[in-house]
């Protein structure tokens, strides 16, 4: 069974870094496409950014898009978020998550559609403070 583990959230100050992790573990996911996901209290789960099995092809959110870097370590079987420039609207629970068939032609329309991924980590919480 395929388990999901993020860790690296924290509180960061307004314009500070942090680099999320997704450790994948009972098979590799080398070649599935995964995303990170984050939710604020009282918002609907939205897609942050994914990316192919390859690396070849991301999505990025409008709202994330020049501050955060998606990239995967198939070595570690590991996935993370770069996320530099922080704001205060980043402030979620961040989520990462795999498909579920390995191989799959990805596109961006592929990534980030919530309906892909099959496979969902607990969460990690990021707070950006002013």
């Amino acid at each position: 069974q395929v388990q999901l583990v993020e860790s690296g959230g924290g509180l960061v100050q307004v314009g500070g870094s942090l680099r999320l992790s997704c450790a994948a573990s009972g098979r590799t996911l080398s070649r599935n496409a995964m995303g990170w996901f984050r939710q604020a209290p009282g918002k609907e789960r939205e897609i942050v950014s994914g990316i192919n099995w390859s690396g070849s092809t991301t999505y990025y959110a409008d709202s994330v898009k020049g501050r955060f870097t998606i990239s995967r370590d198939s070595t570690k079987n590991t996935m993370y978020l770069q996320m530099n420039s922080l704001k205060p609207e980043d402030t979620a629970v961040y989520y990462c998550a795999a498909d579920r068939t390995p191989g799959m032609f990805e596109t961006t329309s592929y990534l980030r559609q919530e309906a892909t991924y099959d496979y969902w980590g607990q969460g990690t919480q990021v707070t950006v403070s002013s």
